[in-house]
């Protein structure tokens, strides 16, 4: 089940902490009890047990101090000691998780037309087929597609891409293999000026963090077609790898949202947080198996409510 390691963490951790601020007998009697910094010590052994739930080190830093410094000093009654540590935490991380962005609303607000969007990620990241997925909603809603087929560099790329499409009966625009991903992309913004599409889908070459030379090719790409939305693709499983994706992709373009995928093999769900307190852009969809319907918007007061396991208004 996706969430599960970072929930069981943080379920111990607030279980840890509840018993350290009610553990002497004077205070389980009183009223009140304040939260000391010998309460909170226990948050230093969970740096690195967070980074078994794929959270990176520094967002684990981070994080932690944070519910230190939320706790800290709150003067509370003894039997909402659980109740006040679960919604310090939920507050400190409502706070790194960007809002909930619905893309085909967004889309709809726009004047401009075609809107242009640009997917990127590392190899195996699953960009192909989410892109795919993205175009089969846009339909179910209304809206027209076309998609660039300018990864030009993996081999079947363009036929894996023409596969899928055709499930939804969606136009392809492509050129032969080791032709320039720009000029695929800049063809496809012309066919859907000609034909008044509304969205055009530009598929790229996965490109692993440490090769500058394909992130720069990336830039260009985002230059050349002037792309309105820069969706950046993460496997769930990358784990802590996700640290240097983004700060790598961040660096040669501007990302926009993000969609996560193959939640369905991870159990962890750190991630998200990774992701969430680097970039500080929305996490727009997450996928959850190889169907084109396997996909479906982030809502954060689920995740959020899942992961704290505490009721709060949405």
């Amino acid at each position: 089940m996706f969430l599960k390691g970072l929930r069981d963490k943080f379920s111990d951790l607030i279980s840890k902490i509840t018993d350290k601020v009610s553990e002497k007998k004077n205070e389980i009697l009183k009223q009140e009890v304040v939260i000391k910094e010998k309460h909170l010590k226990i948050l230093d052994d969970y740096k690195l047990l967070f980074l078994e739930a794929d959270v990176a080190y520094e967002v684990s830093e981070r994080i932690l101090n944070d519910i230190k410094r939320s706790l800290l000093g709150k003067r509370v009654k003894r039997k909402d000691v659980e109740k006040v540590i679960k919604e310090s935490i939920y507050n400190v991380l409502d706070n790194i998780i960007p809002n909930n962005f619905n893309l085909i609303d967004y889309i709809k607000s726009k004047e401009k037309k075609p809107f242009i969007i640009l997917f990127l990620g590392i190899n195996g990241s699953g960009k192909t087929l989410t892109l795919v997925k993205v175009a089969n909603l846009l339909k179910k809603n209304n809206l027209s597609c076309v998609i660039a087929a300018s990864d030009t560099f993996r081999a079947a790329a363009i036929e894996q891409l023409e596969k899928l499409a055709s499930k939804i009966n969606v136009r392809v625009i492509k050129h032969k293999y080791g032709a320039d991903p720009a000029a695929v992309a800049f063809d496809a913004i012309k066919h859907a000026e000609s034909r008044r599409k509304d969205v055009v889908l530009i598929d790229t070459a996965g490109r692993m963090e440490t090769d500058e030379d394909l992130l720069r090719e990336m830039e260009k790409i985002a230059r050349v077609t002037k792309s309105d939305f820069n969706v950046l693709v993460i496997d769930s499983t990358t784990g802590n790898v996700a640290y240097d994706i983004v700060t790598m992709f961040s660096k040669y373009v501007r990302i926009d949202g993000v969609i996560v995928t193959k939640t369905d093999v991870d159990t962890k769900g750190g991630c998200i947080l990774t992701i969430s307190y680097l970039l500080k852009k929305p996490i727009i969809f997450i996928t959850d198996g190889q169907e084109l319907e396997d996909i479906k918007a982030f809502d954060k007061r689920k995740f959020l409510n899942e992961l704290i396991s505490s009721s709060h208004p949405s």
